[in-house]
């Protein structure tokens, strides 16, 4: 038996002349929560397509429990579930005779179905919202009720689009911790965002940007080896001082955070505070700190202009 839930290698889709995945190669391993993280129009909703077997590849090979896609993919549905960005269920029918509904199409009949509903809306704590209409409710309470929907015929691998793009933070860290649950009992999980603070929770992740995949490892790697070091300073004349480092060669990027200026100095500088103590603008009195990188100034190194 494979170790990984996907595999997929040279994975390209074309849109007429828009190339939305290039030469995609991933591995996703069972039992793990594995992100893509990048901004709207990075190719995350068509690679999640392209692995659902929803869309047809324009070039490449993919592997998803052990079925070939795109020629087994209705063999694979049943041992999928997919939460797409934009909630899916019916708006004018309730939280219960949505997932009756949903319960009917994956086969379920009978007393297994009433408990497999019945256990669900109690695990996602949807009692008070029993026979309530989907279209009326919050944004948080249709994100559980669609995550239920998803996960009702108990499957090995679940994908999920954005799914928390709606909801407020306290929401948020309620459904990953929904999901790391998910993932105790077996579940393999696929889950794009443009969070950075989501993507830093996945055991591992790939950075995309205009359909290609600019980095790929676990949080902690990438950002030990993203190639740069990270100075905070702390100085009186913030907006200046960006301007005049961002012209040095030697600095990747520099953003104000509040009271200081977080600072992206490469590698090839071996001592960054001396470095930067050294440009005309930083006081005596300035207090330079250098901390620990994140998954924003990985993204930052490897996209765009800041891409090493």
């Amino acid at each position: 038996m494979s170790e990984y839930a996907i595999k997929a290698s040279s994975l390209s889709r074309n849109f007429g002349e828009i190339k939305a995945i290039q030469e995609l190669d991933l591995e996703v391993e069972k039992g793990r929560i594995y992100g893509f993280l990048g901004p709207n129009g990075c190719g995350k909703t068509t690679a999640i397509r392209l692995l659902t077997g929803l869309l047809k590849p324009s070039s490449g090979e993919i592997e998803v429990l052990g079925f070939t896609l795109p020629k087994d993919a209705e063999k694979l549905r049943l041992r999928i579930g997919y939460m797409t960005q934009k909630f899916s269920l019916y708006d004018d029918l309730t939280v219960k005779e949505n997932l009756q509904f949903i319960a009917k199409i994956y086969g379920l009949s009978g007393q297994t179905k009433k408990r497999r509903v019945d256990e669900l809306i109690d695990l996602y704590g949807l009692e008070e919202k029993y026979s309530q209409l989907a279209g009326s409710m919050s944004g948080g309470q249709r994100q559980r009720l669609g995550l239920a929907a998803a996960t009702l015929h108990k499957p090995e691998l679940l994908f999920l689009d954005e799914p928390t793009s709606a909801v407020d933070p306290e929401n948020r860290r309620d459904f990953w911790e929904k999901l790391f649950d998910l993932c105790d009992q077996g579940a393999t999980i696929l889950v794009s965002t443009h969070y950075m603070d989501e993507a830093e929770r996945c055991h591992k992740l790939a950075i995309l940007e205009t359909g290609i995949k600019r980095a790929d490892g676990s949080p902690e790697i990438l950002m030990r080896e993203m190639g740069a070091s990270v100075v905070e300073v702390a100085a009186s004349d913030l907006r200046q001082l960006k301007q005049d480092l961002l012209h040095l060669p030697q600095v990747i990027t520099a953003a104000q955070l509040g009271a200081r200026l977080r600072v992206l100095v490469k590698d090839s500088v071996a001592d960054p505070l001396g470095f930067l103590r050294q440009q005309k603008n930083i006081q005596p009195d300035d207090i330079l700190t250098q901390v620990r990188p994140s998954l924003e100034d990985v993204f930052v190194t490897c996209t765009g202009e800041g891409r090493l």
